[in-house]
């Protein structure tokens, strides 16, 4: 990748600010890297469902990328081309406006914005703050770059506050049918099916949440020998083969926010990272791994959060439209009453995976980045206790994340497979509709 932002930076400050040392210390990207890993760390201590996570790290992050393309020549403006997107506030360097400074800024005030904890992003920006004054930022810059970032965080605001999402929180929650081939809440928690209307959000880049629809799964049966069945005993058969890769694999991407334990009459519960949270992160690892400038860094971020967000509307389109039943309820009432699968069943419909849709259209967007061989070691889901895997390639970790569906038990194949056609197809479309780079 090439970039003229190096010079537009060194031009700003040498016509607007005296030589500080500051400078060269400022424009590191791992203050971009700290400020999407407080957002995730927080959302993990709200419990975030994984549509609504995706929704909370897309908007900071494209309202950081649209202040830095200004003044990168090797960027697109994403204004106009995101669904309701106008162009924000210009930024005005010869009033100090520092272009990294306020996207840092920008990206923390939506955050805290879209969190419920904000208490804790408020933390964050405050030891921010004193960082830059500490590392000898002059005042003036500070103070004319948190102003700037204030007017475009506002901006994008009101472009968040049309996106459909407090329509939903006012509609009914999802109704449970008494058909057999229907989805019910499963154990141990038997919660209410989430995010039921998340197809009526607005997408970014796709055209609407039903454009990539996949192929039905086989039609509901319980007579042994049926497509249905055998597809149910597969599930159950992957998961008593209790295969310790198997189980390995299932449990590094489980990415379940919230996993509640019972024991007797005591309940707890186990926080952790969504599965978009799980794929910023390794749009964090190949960033550092490939040691990019700000600019890159949020840009790649960026694009990942956009297919993140527009592959969870697609998916879920289709979750709630088939509705179908999970392998854990069938297998229970029509194999085996005893069995368990070795993740906890998620509380949404069956068909089709959302690790598997959500996982590919990251990695074909990674891929279109980083290339077709792009090696790297997963290391993200360490802090939860879970060794790190490596991949010689992102489809690979994105295959790997689909297929553990099956072994963790909680998805039939053909979620898998036609959830990997879905992926690809929102991926795909991204890459060929979004102008990203010049």
């Amino acid at each position: 990748m090439k970039y003229l932002y190096g010079l537009v930076v060194a031009l700003y400050f040498t016509s607007c600010v005296s030589d500080h040392a500051y400078k060269n210390n400022l424009y590191d990207s791992e203050y971009f890297h700290r400020s999407v890993k407080k957002l995730t760390d927080i959302m993990v201590y709200d419990i975030f469902s994984p549509p609504v996570a995706s929704r909370t790290y897309v908007y900071p992050a494209v309202a950081a990328y649209e202040i830095m393309a200004q003044l990168d020549d090797g960027y697109s403006a994403l204004a106009g081309q995101l669904n309701g997107l106008t162009p924000i506030p210009k930024i005005d360097t010869s009033s100090f406006e520092d272009p990294y400074l306020s996207a840092i800024e920008v990206y923390t005030i939506l955050g805290q914005r879209l969190l419920f904890s904000e208490d804790k992003m408020e933390e964050f920006r405050s030891d921010l703050d004193k960082g830059w004054r500490k590392m000898g930022v002059p005042e003036q810059v500070i103070q004319a770059s948190e102003s700037y970032a204030q007017r475009v965080a506002d901006h994008i605001f009101k472009w968040i506050d049309q996106d459909g999402y407090k329509q939903t929180r006012t509609m009914p929650k999802f109704s449970i049918q008494s058909d057999p081939g229907r989805w019910e809440p499963t154990p141990p928690d038997y919660m209410e099916g989430i995010e039921p209307h998340w197809d009526k959000i607005r997408t970014l880049v796709l055209d609407s949440a039903a454009q990539f629809i996949p192929l039905p799964p086989p039609v509901f049966d319980t007579i042994p020998g049926s497509a249905f069945y055998e597809q149910a005993r597969d599930v159950y058969e992957a998961v008593n083969l209790e295969d310790e890769e198997f189980i390995a694999i299932a449990s590094f991407w489980d990415c379940n926010p919230f996993v509640s334990h019972h024991k007797g009459h005591v309940m707890f519960g186990t926080k952790k990272i969504s599965p978009g949270g799980h794929w910023m992160g390794i749009a964090g690892l190949a960033a550092r791994q490939s040691g990019l400038s700000p600019m890159e860094t949020i840009a790649t971020y960026t694009l990942v959060s956009i297919g993140l967000f527009d592959a969870f509307i697609n998916c879920w389109n289709e979750k709630y439209r088939s509705n179908l039943i999970r392998p854990e309820t069938y297998i229970n009432k029509y194999l085996d009453p005893m069995w368990r699968p070795v993740l906890q069943t998620p509380p949404f419909p069956e068909h089709t995976s959302g690790h598997s849709v959500i996982s590919t259209t990251a990695a074909v967007l990674l891929t279109a980045l980083f290339g077709p061989d792009y090696a790297f070691e997963d290391t993200v889901e360490m802090e939860y206790g879970l060794p790190a895997r490596q991949f010689d390639s992102f489809i690979q970790a994105s295959q790997e994340a689909a297929i553990s569906r099956l072994y963790g038990g909680i998805h039939y194949m053909p979620a898998i497979t036609e959830g990997v056609k879905q992926g690809e197809g929102v991926g795909n479309f991204i890459i060929q509709n979004l102008m990203f780079k010049k």
